[in-house]
């Protein structure tokens, strides 16, 4: 991730940071792109935001479902490193 700084004179950028200092934002561009703005005050903070994301909820929500499971001997074995 790579961290971008707001100059004052930025003052589109500025409004919507004081806007989401109250709240998180979901920021929509015209071509139906959604991006989220929030506050990452604290890893608990992190960690809320990462559960309210569906798409990723729902993989773990599938990842944990499984019940197949491979040995690492069996792992080697597939990518030939034994």
């Amino acid at each position: 991730m790579k961290t971008v700084t707001v100059t004052a004179r930025s003052k589109a950028i500025t409004a919507l940071l004081n806007r989401a200092k109250r709240e998180n934002l979901i920021l929509r561009t015209p071509d139906g792109r959604e991006y989220i703005l929030a506050e990452l005050d604290d890893f608990n903070r992190e960690i809320e935001l990462t559960r309210q994301n569906k798409q990723l909820m729902d993989l773990l929500d599938l990842r944990a479902k499984q019940t197949n499971t491979l040995s690492i001997d069996q792992v080697k074995s597939e990518f030939g490193l034994s």
